[in-house]
């Protein structure tokens, strides 16, 4: 799908892979509405951005349906129309295991990953399905191939981000709407501060402030998290080139493979892998 002179609605464009989907975007001469709960998140992307009036900010909660619902409109307004979604908010939990993960923290999870995803979803799908050519991606996670001890209940939300976005891509064979889903692995992005998540100390690498990685980043070594900016990179990629299904990085290719040969020894490589890291 081409860019230029398209309009992009992005979640979680006030941070993180959201907010450097935003960049990209506008450098390829879109324009995009940046959607985020944070609203001074999103006037430092506008301010980071520094592009007039090609970027419109929403401040909202995508758990609430009816703020997203009347989304659509507002954007339009500013616009004049919409030819993409991409759904990139989304949070974690504390690094525990289900049983002593309060039921709140669950259903926030899930309210948020999947909810918030299948709220934004079904109020711009009329949209995206009645005018020209349009787009519509959903970023799950490697989380969702495999389970990971200590975020199970966050896997379970991307899980469920994953099935409904094949769903829609299978609904949508033939037509002008090109439907995708992404599984970014390791990312370096603020996530658990923004999330509020407790994390053991050493468990994730030290995490680089939004908006600081804007050049592309080096070949990143064996171990090392794929930065925003080659995540926004490839996922702009595949607007481009229409591709349903994206894995980053690495160990998200990994996981992939483990995921489809051995699924049952996956399970148990990674909980061996990750004893000892929940709380």
């Amino acid at each position: 799908m081409e860019t230029i002179d398209k309009v992009f609605v992005v979640t979680g464009g006030g941070a993180g892979i959201g907010r450097e989907v935003v960049f990209q975007l506008l450098g390829k001469n879109a324009r995009v509405a940046a959607v985020d709960l944070n609203e001074a998140a999103l006037e430092e992307t506008v301010r980071l951005a520094n592009a007039g009036d090609k970027l419109s900010t929403h401040a909202l909660n995508i758990t609430d349906r009816e703020a997203v619902e009347a989304l659509p409109a507002q954007v339009k307004q500013i616009h004049g129309q919409v030819n993409g979604l991409i759904n990139v908010a989304g949070i974690i939990h504390d690094f525990k295991p289900i049983s002593e993960l309060d039921r709140s923290a669950i259903e926030r999870v899930m309210n948020v990953n999947f909810w918030g995803t299948v709220n934004t979803t079904t109020a711009f799908l009329p949209d995206l399905m009645a005018g020209p050519p349009a787009t519509l991606m959903n970023v799950a996670s490697m989380g969702s191939l495999i389970p990971f001890p200590g975020q199970s209940a966050y896997g379970a939300s991307k899980a469920a981000v994953k099935l409904f976005t094949e769903g829609l891509i299978a609904e949508h064979q033939g037509t002008k709407l090109a439907v995708s889903v992404v599984f970014p692995g390791a990312i370096e992005t603020e996530i658990s501060k923004n999330s509020g998540a407790q994390m053991r100390e050493r468990s994730v690498p030290e995490e680089i402030p939004a908006g600081k990685k804007r050049k592309k980043a080096k070949k990143p070594a064996k171990h090392q998290m794929t930065s925003a900016y080659d995540a926004a990179a490839e996922m702009v990629r595949a607007i481009e080139g229409n591709k349903q299904r994206v894995l980053i990085g690495k160990d998200a290719v990994m996981m992939d493979r483990m995921a489809r040969i051995m699924p049952s020894r996956a399970i148990t490589i990674i909980a061996k892998k990750m004893a000892g890291m929940a709380q």
